[in-house]
C-alpha cells in the first residue's frame, strides 16, 4: 500500500509535469520575428511558475512538531499530569515540549487549488503571454492566451517523540496528488487557433521533513525554544513534487500562556531547497472550553530566489509602429503571507480532531481560494 501511494505514476499524459508546463507555456506561434526573445521570455515564465509550485509543494506548512497534549511529572503526588489546557497552534510551534517519553502521531489532509499568478487569473483564459499591437490601435491584433489549472491534494503522516523534558524530535512524510492541465490559444484578428493543450497527473512522495525542538527556558507554560527543520530531497523534481536539494530551516520560538489564552511567535530562516527565505509568524490560541480550542495564525516569508512576473513592452524588431508585449519575471524577490483560522477538538481522551482554513493575504506567487485542511492527532496517554 505504501509503494502504491508514493510510487510516482502518470495519468492522462506520459510526460512529466515539468514537460507539460513547458509545452503549454513556451510560445512559438505569435510571429514577432524575434524568436530568441520570445523563447527566452516564455522559458523564464515557465520556470517562475514551476519554482512557485515547487515551493508550495516541497516546503508546504507542516503541523507543529509537539503533540496537542503536554504532560509533566507532579513531584508532590508522583504522577503525570497535563501541563497546559491549550492544544497549541497548527503550524507555528510553541516553546513548550511534549515531555520525556511522550509520543504522538497524526494524519493531515489538505486540498490546494492554485488560481492566480501574481494576481493574474490562470483559469479564465485572460493570461496573455505574448501579444503584438499596432501603434494606432488600442487592442492587440495577435495575442497568445494561456489557461492553466493546478490542483493538489496533500496527505501527511507525522509524529513526534519527547527524547527528554526539553528535547522533541519528529518527522513528517507528505504524499501529494498533483493535477496540471491547460491550453494555449492564439487570437488573430477575430480568429482563434488552439496552439497547445496538455495535462499531467502524478502521485508521489514530496520532500520529507525531519524536525527537532529544544526548550531553552521554561516559564510556567510559556518559554523560549529553538527549532530546526531539515527537508530531505525525496520528492521528484521533474514532477515538481520536490525541490531537488535539501533545505535547512532554523527558528526561534517564544510562547506565553495564561489561563485560557496562549500567544506564540516565531522568526527564522531557511537555506537550500527551491529558495532561501526568511519567515515570521504569530498565533493566538483560545481555550473556549475544556476540550475545544479556537486558533488564529498569521505567517509569511520572503523568498529570495523567486521573482514576480510583469508585462514587458518593446518595439517590434522589424515591423515599424508595432509593439510586442511579453510576460517576464522580474528579479526582486517575493514576499507571501497567509492567515489561518481553525479549531482543535478533544474528541475523546487523547484524540484530537483539527480543522482549519488557510487564506492568502498577498497576491504574490501562486495563490488560490482558501485552502481547507483536516487532521487527526493521537497522543499516547501518560496518565
Amino acid at each position: 500500500m505504501l509503494w502504491a501511494l508514493v510510487g510516482p505514476r502518470s495519468a492522462a499524459a506520459q510526460d512529466s509535469v515539468s514537460d507539460v508546463l513547458s509545452f503549454l507555456v513556451t510560445n512559438q506561434s505569435v510571429v514577432t520575428d524575434d524568436f530568441v526573445k520570445d523563447r527566452e521570455a516564455a522559458a523564464a515564465t515557465r520556470d517562475t511558475i514551476s519554482r512557485f509550485l515547487q515551493v508550495e509543494l516541497s516546503a508546504l506548512p507542516i503541523g507543529s512538531s509537539t503533540g496537542g497534549f503536554i504532560y509533566r511529572l507532579n513531584p508532590t503526588i508522583g504522577t503525570m499530569e497535563r501541563a497546559s489546557d491549550s492544544f497549541g497552534p497548527f503550524f507555528l510551534e510553541r516553546a513548550t515540549t511534549s515531555g520525556r517519553g511522550q509520543t504522538s502521531i497524526g494524519f493531515t489532509f489538505r486540498h490546494s487549488r492554485f488560481d492566480k499568478l501574481d494576481g493574474r487569473d490562470l483559469r479564465d483564459g485572460s493570461l496573455v503571454t505574448t501579444a503584438n499591437r499596432l501603434a494606432n490601435e488600442s487592442q492587440a491584433f495577435d495575442v497568445e492566451r494561456l489557461t492553466l489549472r493546478m490542483d493538489a491534494n496533500t496527505y501527511t503522516l507525522f509524529g513526534s517523540f519527547g527524547v527528554t523534558d526539553r528535547l522533541d524530535i519528529g518527522a513528517a512524510i507528505p504524499v501529494v496528488d498533483l493535477n496540471v492541465s491547460g491550453e494555449r490559444l492564439n487570437f488573430y484578428r477575430g480568429a482563434v487557433f488552439q496552439q497547445a493543450t496538455g495535462s499531467a497527473f502524478v502521485t508521489g512522495l514530496a520532500d520529507v521533513a525531519i524536525r527537532a525542538k529544544y526548550n531553552l527556558a521554561q516559564f510556567g507554560t510559556g518559554g523560549v525554544a529553538a527549532h530546526a527543520d531539515v527537508r530531505l530531497p525525496t520528492g521528484d523534481e521533474a514532477q515538481l513534487l520536490g525541490a531537488g536539494k535539501a533545505a535547512v530551516h532554523l527558528a526561534a520560538i517564544a510562547s506565553f500562556e495564561r489561563g485560557r489564552l496562549g500567544a506564540h511567535g516565531r522568526a527564522g530562516f531557511s537555506k537550500g531547497g527551491a529558495s532561501d527565505d526568511v519567515d515570521f509568524g504569530g498565533a493566538i490560541v483560545v481555550s473556549a472550553a475544556t476540550r475545544f480550542n479556537i486558533v488564529g495564525e498569521i505567517f509569511g516569508r520572503r523568498l529570495s530566489a523567486l521573482a514576480r512576473v510583469t508585462d514587458s513592452v518593446a518595439p517590434h524588431p522589424i515591423t515599424p509602429n508595432v509593439a510586442t508585449t511579453r510576460l517576464l519575471p522580474i528579479s526582486t524577490g517575493t514576499t507571501t503571507a497567509l492567515a489561518l483560522a481553525g479549531f482543535k477538538w478533544n474528541l475523546t481522551r487523547t484524540w484530537l480532531v483539527n480543522a482549519n482554513v488557510l487564506f492568502p493575504l498577498t497576491d504574490t506567487g501562486l495563490t488560490g481560494r482558501p485552502t481547507p485542511s483536516i487532521a487527526i492527532d493521537y497522543t499516547f496517554d501518560r496518565r
